[in-house]
């Protein structure tokens, strides 16, 4: 019989299948459908201190390798988040997962602290929105990364999450920085800066210039920055994230060393079926592999 629940950072997952953050709303009724969909964990949009609009249209664009999105961090702010998530914290039977992001070290603790008031079961610290500048900054120092980590490490109970960028040098010295910090596990990667320009108005095509790079282009850099990371052996356990769109994306990043994996943009594009379609997937190989677990996949193409 194969065994599809993970446990990390003393948090049981159902399955090792999650959605990304930023793709879906933060309404209780789409959280509550991602759990009918079968997730093992449910991912929430990044939360900050404050209300934000986020950027104005255009902010989506698809190119022949992915989509390119400079949404600006649209969200209601921590206080109406807060209202939204208490109808479902608590209640699910999958770890609720709260993304969060600020702009200095106070604003991260202040909505982190506000979340493990609610019940959420764990933070992702957004650390590496490409498109917004004071996020991405953060994200491209790892001595803010520490020291984000650390702050909001002291300040709740309940795991943290470091999501990481791959806009760097060496992503192992970032992912360094927030284990150092006390980071529970580390989510690899965000979306990558990407441009897309209209040759017919001359001009950039999304209304904040640069965008993040998400979908199948993806994969190949988030594999790479999961294998580094792994292969460093910090000891702490990997959450893929990137251009996940099939059961066998989702096998490579166990085999180069995630633990668990989210889904964004595949989302997007085939809707909530395909968490079903990778499950069902995933467990077929385990079965032809001989294998009773996820966990026995994890790093095993990793020299």
């Amino acid at each position: 019989m194969v065994k599809l629940e993970v446990e990390i950072a003393g948090l049981k997952f159902k399955n090792p299948v999650l959605n990304a953050s930023g793709i879906l709303g933060l309404t209780a009724s789409t959280l509550k459908r991602l759990v009918e969909a079968g997730v093992g964990g449910v991912v929430t949009k990044s939360i900050g201190l404050k209300p934000r609009v986020g950027n104005p249209n255009p902010t989506i664009v698809e190119v022949n390798c992915g989509l390119l999105n400079c949404m600006g961090l649209p969200n209601p702010g921590v206080e109406e988040a807060t209202k939204e998530l208490k109808e479902v914290a608590g209640r699910f039977k999958v770890p609720l997962i709260a993304s969060i992001y600020g702009f200095n070290v106070r604003e991260y603790v202040k909505v982190a602290k506000n979340l493990q008031d609610i019940g959420v079961d764990g933070l992702e610290l957004n650390c590496s929105c490409p498109h917004m500048e004071k996020v991405r900054l953060i994200g491209q120092n790892p001595k803010l990364v520490g020291k984000v980590t650390k702050a909001v490490k002291k300040s709740v109970e309940i795991p943290v999450f470091v999501k990481l960028t791959a806009n760097v040098t060496d992503i192992v010295l970032t992912a360094k920085a927030a284990v150092e910090a006390g980071a529970d596990a580390l989510t690899l990667i965000n979306t990558v800066k990407g441009l897309a320009v209209d040759v017919n108005i001359e001009k950039p095509i999304l209304s904040g210039t640069f965008g993040g790079l998400s979908g199948l282009a993806l994969k190949p850099i988030a594999l790479a920055c999961v294998y580094e990371v792994y292969k460093a052996k910090l000891n702490i356990p990997i959450i893929g994230c990137g251009g996940i769109c099939h059961w066998k994306d989702a096998v490579e990043f166990f085999l180069t060393g995630a633990s668990l994996i989210q889904v964004g943009t595949g989302l997007m594009v085939k809707g909530f079926k395909i968490f079903g379609e990778i499950l069902n997937g995933l467990e077929k190989h385990l079965k032809r592999k001989g294998y009773s677990s996820v966990d026995e996949l994890v790093g095993r193409a990793v020299k």
